[in-house]
């Protein structure tokens, strides 16, 4: 390299690593073809430009004294209660969220549905990926009519900011922080450094200005959000939204929040007039389920602190292949190959001689291990061929000894069973004897100690439906 030249670096956009030269896989993460050139900008220059001895916009305070400069009202409720909950009460006035999905999940259509309000709020709307005809052709559709909602076709930052100075929005959306650069970077947009910069200007007039901003971010081939790793860690909120193109359900999924409990989640239905908030999702996961079939058992799983009804369905079959197959959705992998081999080694159950289907209707995703005991009741169901009652759910995380343990909000899964018309609860005796003095009248408690307490439960339904 010639003396003097720029020196380029070449940086993973899938983890965030450095490195000197060009590889076809990143060392550190292990991806292919991720690795992107940037140029490196020399000590000397930043060192000439960093400004020394600037005082702060805000000098500091005793912390016993900032009450008095805090505003009392700090939350915006969005309109849309299911939202609401998963950002744990509503937008935090100078808060940045960060929302990501798949393409064509809703994203565009959940947060042009916020727009639509009828307050006073002043709310900007910035797209580098759509042009106003199109965002007015949605809003048209989705019958969004807010005279104090602006709409601005801006990918520099620069620009977008001159723009918020002006209006002085109290809610800035960017769809998307991927589309957005800063004209300091020579770096094209989506780069790890102008995602990286884009999402501190936008922090930093967010923190000034007092509105609240809410990033749209892809997300790269294996779900993750696009771009370096500490953008998630730079933003106040991140939502995942979650849910299957060719499925009306969504789920908006709260993974961190500065002012909240993480793990809530709001429920949507995709409909032709967008989306339809779901107060009682459990009716529609389990609209349409069989009837006296084996292999279908409901379980009741806990997302954040809502008690949720989910039907889980299995199915095995002998196999013609050498490696039988194993085929989940809803649940993970690994989770249900460590349920296979309990049911397998503690029973004598020959699971290696057959297929093994499980699905979670409704394209719901289970991340709750108090669901073990249901996917283990619609396994031995499968391979009984006995149907698991139709007025049962169960709940409770199974070991590898094949114990099932308690799980926390035993009662309020109990009330919400007995809510939904269920007339008998299989749940871990641990938890039965702490819930059973307040359970509802009507429901009857079925104490399970293991996976054998399980089997003898089917046996008996077998028998009494031979009576």
């Amino acid at each position: 390299m010639a003396k003097g030249s720029e020196k380029t670096i070449f940086i993973c956009s899938e983890c965030g690593a450095v490195f000197d030269k060009w590889n076809g896989r990143c060392r550190e993460c292990g991806s292919w073809n991720s690795l992107v050139e940037e140029k490196k900008v020399p000590k000397e220059a930043l060192a000439s430009t960093s400004p020394l001895l600037i005082p702060p916009a805000r000098p500091a305070m005793p912390l016993v004294d900032m009450d008095e400069h805090t505003d009392g009202d700090i939350r915006w409720y969005t309109g849309m209660p299911e939202l609401d909950r998963a950002l744990g009460g509503g937008l935090v006035k100078g808060s940045v969220s960060l929302i990501s999905g798949e393409p064509g999940i809703g994203k565009s259509t959940l947060l042009l549905q916020v727009c639509n309000r009828k307050d006073a709020l002043k709310i900007l709307y910035i797209s580098g990926e759509e042009s106003p005809h199109q965002i007015n052709l949605r809003a048209r559709r989705l019958g969004v009519k807010n005279p104090h909602l602006y709409f601005l076709a801006e990918t520099e930052v620069e620009k977008i900011i001159h723009e918020c100075e002006r209006i002085k929005p109290d809610l800035m959306i960017v769809d998307s922080i991927q589309t957005a650069g800063s004209s300091g970077t020579s770096a094209s947009p989506g780069s790890v450094s102008q995602v990286k910069q884009s999402a501190l200007h936008f922090i930093a007039y967010t923190k000034m200005a007092g509105c609240a901003t809410v990033l749209v971010g892809h997300v790269n081939k294996d779900g993750a959000i696009a771009g370096p790793k500490v953008l998630e860690h730079m933003v106040d909120v991140v939502l995942y939204f979650e849910g299957e193109r060719n499925q009306s359900l969504r789920v908006v999924r709260a993974v961190k929040n500065r002012f909240g409990s993480t793990g809530e989640i709001g429920v949507f239905e995709m409909t032709d007039t967008g989306l339809s908030e779901l107060s009682e999702p459990g009716k529609m996961l389990l609209e349409g389920r069989p009837v006296g079939v084996s292999g279908n058992a409901v379980v009741c799983t806990i997302e954040g602190t809502r008690p949720l009804l989910a039907e889980v369905q299995a199915l095995t079959s002998k196999t013609v292949f050498p490696a039988p197959r194993r085929t989940v959705t809803g649940i993970d992998y690994n989770r249900a190959s460590i349920l296979l081999a309990v049911l397998e080694r503690r029973l004598g159950i020959r699971f290696g001689e057959r297929d093994v289907y499980i699905n979670v209707i409704g394209g719901l995703r289970l991340e709750d291990v108090s669901s073990d005991l249901g996917v283990q009741a619609a396994l031995l169901s499968a391979y009984s061929d006995i149907p698991f009652p139709d007025d049962a759910v169960c709940f409770g995380e199974v070991g590898l000894a094949g114990e099932c343990r308690a799980a926390s909000h035993g009662l309020n899964r109990v009330k919400e069973a007995a809510k939904l018309g269920f007339k008998r609860m299989l749940l871990p005796a641990k938890s039965m004897e702490i819930i059973s003095k307040q359970s509802p009248s009507g429901i009857e408690l079925v104490p399970i100690r293991s996976v054998y307490d399980l089997s003898a439960f089917l046996r008996r339904t077998k028998e009494d439906a031979h009576v």
